[in-house]
């Protein structure tokens, strides 16, 4: 297989209550998320820049859509720095779980916060 440009190319966080999510997503983010059905499935789009060639994630909320803290980690961009949206987490409703931390000078920092449906997601951030 050839190398590709990335490793991830879309992710899905499950959800419960999807009104509860979308407002909670929406307030660490500071943006009014856009939503649509997708056959049977309800979604909300987290914010991106489609032009930018990279992934893109949204909240689902559907059958076998179970929210969990013990699936795959998905990390989120969190900016040019990651308090900004992690700091915006207790307000909405969430729980930080692992503040910001360093990884590398190279690599920078992430942060892992539980969401109001119990997802353990990551924000990762160059600053």
């Amino acid at each position: 297989m050839e190398k590709a440009q990335n490793a991830i190319v879309w992710a899905e966080i499950p959800v419960l209550n999807f009104e509860r999510a979308k407002a909670f997503y929406s307030a660490i983010f500071d943006y009014d998320m856009y939503e649509e059905m997708m056959g049977s499935y309800r979604m909300g789009f987290l914010p991106m820049d489609p032009e930018s060639r990279g992934a893109g994630a949204a909240i689902v909320q559907g059958e076998n859509y179970v929210p969990s803290g013990l699936g795959a980690k998905v990390y989120l961009n969190g900016g040019n720095d990651l308090t900004t949206v992690l700091n915006r987490v207790d307000p909405a409703g969430g729980k930080v779980i692992l503040p910001k931390t360093k990884i590398t000078d190279e690599i920078g920092y992430y942060a892992t916060f539980e969401d109001t449906e119990g997802n353990h997601v990551c924000l990762h951030s160059q600053k």
